[in-house]
């Protein structure tokens, strides 16, 4: 016998008498072995490969544009399905953020161990200052790579006193040509855990360009520190937050 289920605000659902084992189930393109795994919600997505795109002036239409990309990706960090969930108006425009994004590669989430699927947002600023053909002042940079010369870092290289060290410098070669022709800072915190592994990172300053900001990030996630530690810590723990900052200025390219 059919059952009527009525919940004020919602649609009319009705309800079957099914066994279990018959009832319906939902697949996800690509993660048909993984439909029963815990999937992690984020409102920012971690990239190991940023997605690239690649637009000129006039496909802006005289303005600059943005979107929020709704992403979804399995436990090994393939995307599996990528969808606009707010437009930049123009429909060819976001198919290119679409392509970006299913061509690009998510960092894992772990829970417990174990990496899980994730689906998160990510936002995308697309602006005329930053297009292909938008060439003023590239020449001089084409050769040009910024490494990792953090505030931190430098005053760590010249054995000033510092709160941690990082046990090497992170591993970050950024494209000068990434910079259009201004200067740009990146401001970030982060956690460090017993063995001095970086947890969490926290961009409290953006660059202005999204492929900036994620290359920062994976550098800082990519690092091990040194805490230093005073005889009142040595038998307690207490996670600990820092900052830094990294600026990228155009005359040391020159």
């Amino acid at each position: 016998m059919n059952k009527a289920l009525f919940i004020p605000g919602l649609i009319c659902l009705s309800t079957y008498g099914y066994s279990a084992d018959k009832l319906p189930t939902i697949q996800v393109k690509g993660e048909q072995s993984e439909r029963n795994a815990p999937l992690h919600l984020t409102t920012r997505i971690q990239w190991i490969k940023f997605p690239q795109i690649q637009y000129h002036t006039a496909e802006l239409k005289t303005q600059d544009r943005s979107a929020i990309i709704r992403v979804s990706a399995n436990s090994s960090g393939q995307v599996t399905d990528a969808e606009v969930q707010e437009s930049t108006g123009i429909t060819a425009l976001d198919q290119k953020l679409i392509d970006a994004v299913e061509a690009a590669k998510v960092k894992p989430y772990s829970k417990n161990g174990k990496a899980v699927p994730i689906v998160g947002y990510q936002t995308f600023t697309l602006t005329i200052e930053n297009a292909q053909d938008n060439t003023q002042g590239q020449g001089q940079l084409s050769e040009c790579h910024f490494t990792f010369n953090s505030k931190h870092w430098i005053k760590q290289t010249q054995d000033k006193s510092v709160a941690f060290h990082y046990m090497q410098q992170p591993q970050l070669s950024l494209d000068a040509v990434l910079l259009k022709n201004k200067d740009r800072t990146v401001k970030f915190k982060f956690k460090v855990d017993q063995q001095g592994k970086v947890k969490r990172v926290k961009l409290t300053q953006l660059s202005g360009v999204n492929a900036i900001d994620q290359q920062v990030i994976q550098a800082v996630e990519q690092t091990q520190v040194q805490v230093k530690r005073s005889y009142r810590t040595l038998w307690t723990f207490k996670p600990s937050s820092f900052n830094d900052e990294i600026q990228f200025k155009l005359k040391d390219c020159n």
